[in-house]
């Protein structure tokens, strides 16, 4: 996708998490879906989701009452690939140390390389075709 990924926070992306999980909802559902200790106040997810709305995203799809029902309008994929360009662009754009660190804590396996493996080789084979 060319379009430039929102940057989001860590409560922002807890809000994204409710969206991917629950579809479309309305603000006061965004913040009970929060376990009750340590909740939010609703006024501050509301301003987070208006602010992912800014960021586009969310989208409102409906008005019920006075409630804004909004929905995902980037998916669960998209934002994580945003924070991963994100993080190796913090390295000078290098992902060996990224990679370096997550082999030494063991959160990525010989099975991960070998995904990892073909799914280069279908790139490479995709851009010969091109």
């Amino acid at each position: 996708m060319n379009m430039a990924q929102p940057k989001l926070t860590k409560l922002e992306l807890q809000i994204m998490e409710i969206f991917w999980n629950r579809g479309a909802c309305a603000i006061r559902e965004v913040q009970e879906a929060f376990p009750e200790r340590g909740r939010p106040a609703y006024t501050t997810i509301q301003t987070t989701v208006y602010r992912l709305e800014r960021k586009k995203a969310l989208r409102l799809t409906k008005r019920i009452g006075k409630a804004n029902i909004l929905e995902a309008a980037i998916s669960r994929g998209e934002a994580q690939r945003g924070l991963i360009d994100e993080l190796v662009a913090l390295f000078g754009g290098q992902a060996k140390p990224v990679m370096a660190h997550l082999i030494e804590s063991g959160q990525l396996t010989l099975e991960d390389v070998e995904e990892a493996r073909k799914d280069l080789r279908r790139l490479a084979r995709k851009d010969d075709a091109t």
